[in-house]
């Protein structure tokens, strides 16, 4: 498959095609389906596995069905969040699962969405049935909220600041779209190297989505189902997440749970539930970042269940 052949190009491409180039049966879950980019290679390069397809984005699954039409016979689709529907597949079956965290291209690159500093809309819901959205954010929060999520899911500096300058223009006038919302960031605030507004839209759009709570009750998931030999494949996009991936492969090494303070292990010492595969994450080169930008934050960690 020629990348320039596909509507975006899918982050770590041949680092995601590499780690799961070693399946050669079962079903993959695609928790994240987006373009179907990551997808699509999967089942062009292991022809004997099947892939089940989910996104809590309609429009992302009505794309994905028709890029994947050639591969009908062995792929299912999924509408839905991933925590909720991961514990519904028959894991006996599960060989491999790939999650792709964050916004998706698609999402985007539709300015409708509310999601891009140009956008008419200020929305963000990557699952149009929620009800909570940016402009509910925008609008709704009180400072002191709007200082805790800058500061907590965009690690804002001048949180504080910023969320005072957005209490205060919207007493004058509510913040209707995006693009208002990001110009008015850009003449108040300072960012170097990246849009002012930047991490102030990432908090907004965490918060709106639960983004870091839905990550969490994936693992949680997947750790709940004790998966035997199957390949957990995480893509994460900022700090935050990638601190809760990293946590959580760790603690799942771990053979002894016993507390810290006790002298002699009681626990039995076999509660490993496999190994982490990626010492260090995966990150894109730099002539994928040239191709696209978007992977420059990117990160790739790998974790291999032990067989039951």
């Amino acid at each position: 498959m020629k990348l320039n052949n596909i509507p975006h190009i899918p982050v770590l491409y041949d680092g995601v095609l590499k780690a799961f180039s070693s399946i050669k049966s079962g079903t993959v879950i695609d928790c994240t389906v987006g373009y179907a980019g990551h997808s699509e290679a999967i089942l062009k390069a292991n022809p004997d596995i099947k892939l089940i397809c989910i996104d809590q984005d309609q429009r992302a699954i009505d794309f994905s069905k028709n890029r994947l039409a050639p591969y009908q016979d062995r792929v299912s689709f999924i509408h839905g969040r991933f925590s909720d529907v991961i514990g519904k597949v028959d894991v006996d079956d599960i060989s491999g699962i790939l999650a792709d965290i964050g916004v998706s291209s698609l999402q985007l690159d539709d300015n409708s969405r509310g999601f891009g500093f140009g956008s008419d809309r200020l929305d963000m819901r990557m699952d149009p049935r929620i009800s909570l959205s940016a402009k509910d954010v925008v609008n709704g929060y009180d400072q002191e909220s709007l200082e805790k999520i800058f500061k907590t899911y965009g690690e804002v500096k001048e949180y504080k600041k910023a969320a005072s300058l957005i209490v205060g223009e919207r007493l004058k006038k509510p913040f209707e779209s995006a693009k208002e919302l990001a110009d008015f960031l850009a003449k108040h605030l300072y960012s170097k190297k990246i849009h002012p507004a930047t991490l102030v839209f990432q908090a907004i759009r965490i918060e709106v989505n639960d983004e870091l709570g839905e990550l969490e009750r994936l693992l949680q998931s997947i750790e709940d189902l004790q998966l035997s030999n199957t390949l957990v494949a995480i893509i994460s996009f900022h700090s935050l997440e990638d601190r809760i991936v990293k946590q959580r492969f760790k603690e799942w090494t771990k053979s002894c749970i016993c507390p810290p303070k006790v002298m002699r292990c009681t626990c039995g010492n076999d509660h490993s539930y496999g190994k982490i595969v990626t010492k260090k994450p995966i990150i894109a080169t730099e002539e994928e970042i040239e191709k696209n930008p978007r992977a420059r934050s990117a990160k790739l960690r790998i974790f291999q269940t032990r067989s039951y």
